[in-house]
């Protein structure tokens, strides 16, 4: 009898424990394409120091008096432009990604879903699945090329839970899988089919990054490198000798250098130098959200159209679709070799 038992005995609070989760992540949005909602999530999102590396104490008057007071009303602007009836694409297509992988899974393993920023939190989606009995947990950023700013900042965040828990569950997290061939497999298909179901013969496959300040590159940061072997990797499994493959990085912010060549002007001098029909993916971003939706669907064809070109498309991403979920079920039974 251990001292637990003498000293409690029949009196011991039940406690559940013995069942396996998975709790995917994603980088967040705000709860309503308004203004209000918008500052609160910038200003969460623009506080982390993973995102923006200045010393808080030059950063945070800038962001407080300039930034939050100028930007969210045209960000909410822009948000409103992709909303639907079901929210924001990013949470729904999070939760369809959730519930489709729990019904690959089955009753053995309970599946959540969190955002690094906003809502659902990373900490409350863990609390729940260790109240449900989940101790041991797959923590899973979907985020196929890491960088501090993604990765790092959301296993971050869960340390910062991990740390108020006097009982913590096991962890295992998911590695990038910017090579992994089930992804780059899934993304061939996927981009395949699209291609091919176009009402136009694209020239050129444009393939969008979200990008990074070149500081993040020249810090060790291995994001760069991750973006440019998927691009290798891809374009090897399509196969598409009549295809050219560009890469690019998109979402620059601030007066800071970022990498390059960018996406805006990337759609702008493929226009100019006379390319006609053009297909953009994303392939770094594993669910549709603003900036694939807005920046590039909208904002990038009328680039494109007003330089010269005459046929775009933006590609979906992967989203909850057969492809993507089949590589997802992959990945997740691979980190959850032994406790299945």
């Amino acid at each position: 009898m251990t001292w637990s038992e003498q000293k409690l005995g029949d009196d011991h609070t039940p406690v559940a424990s013995g069942r396996i989760g998975v709790l995917l992540v994603n980088l967040g949005t705000p709860d309503a394409p308004d203004a209000p909602s918008v500052r609160r999530y910038l200003k969460e999102f623009l506080s982390d120091r993973r995102v923006v590396e200045i010393p808080p104490i030059a950063w945070q008057p800038i962001l407080r008096g300039i930034i939050l007071n100028t930007r969210p009303k045209k960000s909410a602007a822009a948000y409103a432009k992709v909303w639907t009836e079901d929210g924001s694409p990013l949470a729904h297509i999070t939760r369809q990604q959730a519930e489709g992988l729990q019904a690959r899974l089955g009753d053995g393993v309970m599946v959540r879903w969190g955002t690094r920023y906003g809502t659902p939190s990373i900490g409350d989606e863990l609390q729940a699945l260790m109240d449900a009995g989940c101790d041991r947990i797959v923590f899973a950023p979907l985020y196929p090329q890491y960088s501090g700013a993604t990765t790092g900042t959301a296993v971050d965040k869960l340390a910062d839970k991990l740390g108020t828990m006097r009982w913590q569950p096991a962890i295992r997290t998911l590695p990038p899988y910017h090579d992994d061939p089930a992804y780059i497999d899934a993304l061939a298909r996927d981009i395949g089919t699209q291609i091919d179901t176009l009402d136009f013969v694209p020239e050129v496959l444009l393939l969008s990054y979200h990008g990074m300040p070149l500081r993040t590159l020249e810090l060790g940061d291995p994001y760069h490198c991750h973006c440019r072997k998927t691009s290798r990797l891809l374009a090897e499994a399509l196969g598409r000798s009549d295809l050219r493959i560009e890469t690019s990085f998109q979402s620059r912010f601030g007066r800071a250098k970022w990498l390059e060549p960018a996406t805006d002007a990337t759609l702008e001098a493929l226009a100019a130098e006379g390319v006609k029909r053009l297909a953009v993916a994303m392939p770094g971003f594993s669910a549709d959200c603003l900036e694939t939706l807005e920046e590039i669907a909208m904002e990038g064809r009328d680039s494109f159209i007003e330089a010269g070109g005459e046929n775009y498309a933006a590609l979906s991403c992967l989203n909850a679709g057969e492809p993507g979920m089949v590589m997802l079920e992959a990945m997740i039974r691979r980190e959850l070799s032994g406790w299945i």
